[in-house]
């Protein structure tokens, strides 16, 4: 899972935001851009902000010990912090996540906007509260920027969060189900994250 924090109002955002969508063509990572709105102050207020995606970044600069938040930001897998566009150091560590052993088996069945997931350690007990997270996106967004540092700029962005819904705590210990009804026409993902935030264990899209 690859969080990118970035706003509308950032010059820097562009080549974050057009990461996304080569990220997003992947089978084997979910890409999901949360747009904050703190940058709204310099000029332009960024449409696809919600303040929850801003108090997100300052949970997850809290518990690295940042004393600061910054756009863009890359948070990968809930552990680990890229600040700017660092496409090979984000290769590695896509790759260093896809090495390690499940811990965690997700299983979601669907049937039409209802969905009903299944959380469970795959062998042995995993430590730790955890957050059962469903978040819906939209694949492809547009937006003609007038004003601010990106002023005159017809900018594209990919996989924008949405709808974000904590369905509940799983122990880590036994099998847990959870259901949920989907806002339609917004595909979705199921985050299995550590208390914290911390460590994402599981992640899956819906159909």
């Amino acid at each position: 899972v690859v969080e990118l924090f970035t706003s509308q109002g950032c010059s820097s955002c562009p080549p974050a935001d057009a990461l996304m969508h080569d990220l997003a063509e992947r089978d084997d990572v979910m890409p999901l851009a949360l747009h904050v709105d703190y940058w709204d102050y310099i000029g332009w207020k960024d449409e696809y902000a919600d303040p929850a995606h801003t108090k997100r970044q300052k949970s997850y600069a809290s518990v690295g010990n940042r004393r600061m938040i910054y756009t863009p930001q890359m948070i990968i897998n809930g552990k680990d912090s890229l600040v700017g566009v660092k496409t090979m150091k984000l290769a590695e560590l896509i790759m260093k996540y896809k090495m390690e052993a499940d811990k965690v088996q997700l299983d979601i069945q669907q049937t039409g906007d209802s969905v009903v997931i299944s959380v469970s350690p795959t062998s042995e007990p995993v430590a730790g509260t955890y957050f059962v997270h469903l978040v819906q996106y939209a694949p492809k967004r547009t937006a003609y920027i007038t004003r601010g540092e990106n002023a005159g700029r017809n900018l594209d962005y990919a996989n924008v969060v949405d709808r974000w819904i904590t369905l509940g705590h799983w122990n880590g210990q036994t099998t847990a189900e959870f259901q949920a009804e989907l806002a339609e026409g917004l595909p979705a993902a199921i985050l299995v994250q550590q208390h914290g935030p911390g460590a994402i264990l599981a992640a899956a899209k819906t159909n």
